[in-house]
């Protein structure tokens, strides 16, 4: 399969443009000739290899596997699998990149290989998880496993955006009102302060003159400052300080610890099922946290004393990290020899509490807003009244 750039005429003689994928030329003219198109001119390209630069998203993993689990189970080959797969997707960038990996299993590559060697397209728990299953020759029943990780995982950010939505809304709200106030109110009562009004009001009438005159300096200083705690973030030490004092906050460092708890739990469950080492498990789960702090502790920390034969439930507890009583489920797992089957069940648990973390944090967000919103606008009542009360008293005499 090569990717072609062509220059076609239509039957009233039009140039037209474009890209596709065939075979060879003759089924590029095939092709096109099924759409009334007559190529004048062809050149077989590279650009796929740009193409194929395309990070897969959560919702579009769990599709994948489960419709390649799909065809597995009811007995059709990896090769001919993928092949369907790259011809019904829509998406362009996605279907080169299953194109290429099509192409590599075709010559004789494993999929593991196909998809390792594209970093950054696929998430290292899936390059794991497949890997696992051509190991074991269970490939069918990890893809379903994967599948429900991943619909798991996108039902999660799909609650966090849903219940996000509101506390956004009102945070542009917040801003909304405090430049109206600030930009379009305030001037309405400059003619009636006089030259003694009180020190509030003539700090409110700076900052509204200053905003009039110079608002679009607020505008590239609040855009730097997002860039710079965007590039700031990115420090390694800046950023592991930060994860470390999130889960140390109160309350929400113990929400936080359990959308965690729920994410290892059943991470970990996946890939010790799958038959990996119980090292790479560990590495591999707490990758998924997204937390520079628990990454750096767990693979500082809990693989080396797993590696030196510590239990995993001790190992886990030193950290003090994730809650006691879920070191103490592995434990219960580690000693009956079915800790696959008790990560699976303790996720299920964590999940629905890791649903009312994630509620309780948003809750925590509205009521702090609303606060400020109202102490703004009592603030800017509390600079307005005094020359209202001074210009009506002006107007009795």
């Amino acid at each position: 399969m090569a990717y072609f750039s062509y220059i076609a005429t239509d039957a009233n003689g039009t140039k037209v443009k474009g890209k596709d994928y065939a075979d060879d030329y003759l089924d590029l003219t095939s092709k096109l000739r099924e759409k009334n198109l007559f190529v004048t001119q062809y050149t077989e390209i590279e650009e796929k290899q740009q193409d194929a630069k395309y990070k897969f998203k959560t919702a579009d993993l769990a599709f994948l596997c489960r419709q390649l689990a799909s065809m597995l189970t009811a007995g059709i080959s990896l090769v001919k699998s993928l092949h369907i797969l790259y011809t019904q997707e829509e998406n362009k960038k996605a279907k080169a990149v299953l194109l290429e990996i099509y192409e590599d299993v075709q010559k004789g590559r494993s999929f593991s290989e196909a998809i390792q060697s594209r970093p950054g397209v696929f998430p290292n728990l899936f390059v794991s998880m497949v890997a696992a299953g051509e190991a074991s020759g269970n490939l069918d029943s990890i893809m379903n496993r994967v599948a429900d990780h991943y619909a798991g995982e996108n039902k999660t950010n799909n609650k966090i955006k849903s219940a996000m939505t509101y506390p956004m809304i009102l945070g542009i709200l917040l801003i909304g009102v405090f430049f109206g106030l600030f930009i379009f109110i305030m001037p309405m009562f400059r003619d009636l302060a006089g030259d003694d009004m009180p020190a509030l009001s003539a700090a409110m009438f700076s900052i509204s003159d200053f905003m009039i005159a110079y608002w679009w300096i607020i505008i590239i200083v609040a855009v730097v400052l997002v860039l710079v705690i965007r590039i700031v973030i990115k420090i390694p030490s800046v950023r592991f300080k930060w994860h470390q004092t999130l889960i140390k906050l109160p309350k929400i460092g113990v929400l936080m610890c359990t959308i965690y708890t729920s994410r290892f739990a059943r991470t970990m469950s996946n890939l010790f099922a799958s038959g990996l080492q119980m090292v790479d498990c560990i590495e591999k789960s707490v990758d998924t946290l997204n937390n520079q702090y628990i990454e750096e502790t767990f693979h500082g920390q809990v693989v080396e004393d797993v590696k030196h034969g510590e239990a995993l439930s001790v190992a886990i507890a030193k950290t003090g990290i994730f809650p006691g009583i879920f070191t103490s489920i592995i434990m219960v797992g580690e000693e009956s020899g079915a800790l696959d089957d008790i990560l699976s069940k303790s996720a299920d648990y964590y999940e629905d509490e890791a649903d009312t973390a994630i509620s309780k944090l948003v809750g925590l967000l509205e009521p702090c807003m609303i606060i400020f919103m109202g102490l703004m606008i009592g603030m800017i009542l509390a600079g307005v009244f005094p020359i209202l009360y001074s210009g009506m008293g002006n107007m009795g005499k």
